[in-house]
């Protein structure tokens, strides 16, 4: 389902509410909920703004959809990024848990993250401008892995048109949670998204979710 609205301030006030209103329904019926969330520049209002939001913090995991294999204090760091924009205020009572390892070796990290993967209720994902999401790229050489019926929750990824190893859930990871909320902005990214939409395509790996017009899967975009 698409929801536009004509400027980022409208937008990103519809999509927190959405993301409060939707943890606070599945707080009604479990004890906890489990909120994945992408890193990027995009996210970071949404962030500042959910983190604000009166909720049942204690019972939120918030846990990643993806991760540069960097250490924490890296600048690229998607596990920085949350803390500093989202694990803040009435949000810092959330428990979190980061996919990079120090000292471990990527391999290590993923096989541990599987053993912690837990359903996802909702996932926050983002768009590139080659239609990846997660970090599952067109041009990786584990495409095919990441897009496999039986893949694991989480894999090893490398891009080759991007900086950094990566840790990402795969298609059928994302496939299984219960919500899936896409943000993006801009033109150029709606008319990559309509195109995908129209049918799967590996060269944009968005449409494998875009285009199975799934209930759960809702698109909120502005200029």
């Amino acid at each position: 389902m698409w929801h536009e609205y004509p400027d980022p301030s409208s937008c990103i006030d519809a999509l927190v509410e959405d993301i409060a209103q939707r943890i606070r329904q599945g707080l009604h019926t479990a004890e906890s909920f489990t909120l994945a969330v992408s890193g990027g520049r995009t996210p970071i209002p949404v962030f500042d703004r959910l983190a604000e939001i009166e909720l049942e913090w204690h019972r939120v995991r918030v846990r990643l959809v993806d991760e540069r294999y960097v250490p924490a204090s890296h600048p690229d760091s998607n596990e920085s990024l949350v803390r500093q924009h989202l694990l803040t205020g009435a949000a810092s009572k959330a428990e979190f848990q980061g996919l990079h390892q120090a000292g471990a070796t990527i391999e290590t990290a993923v096989a541990a993250a599987n053993a912690d993967a837990q359903p996802i209720d909702l996932a926050l994902l983002g768009m590139g401008e080659d239609g990846h999401m997660a970090s599952i790229f067109p041009d990786a050489p584990q495409l095919d892995a990441a897009l496999a019926a039986d893949a694991a929750c989480y894999l090893h990824v490398t891009p080759t048109q991007a900086s950094h190893e990566r840790i990402s859930l795969s298609l059928a990871a994302l496939r299984a949670c219960r919500h899936t909320i896409l943000h993006i902005t801009g033109i150029k990214k709606r008319d990559i998204l309509l195109e995908a939409q129209r049918q799967i395509d590996r060269r944009l790996p968005i449409s494998f979710l875009a285009a199975e017009q799934r209930a759960s899967f809702h698109v909120y975009w502005h200029p």
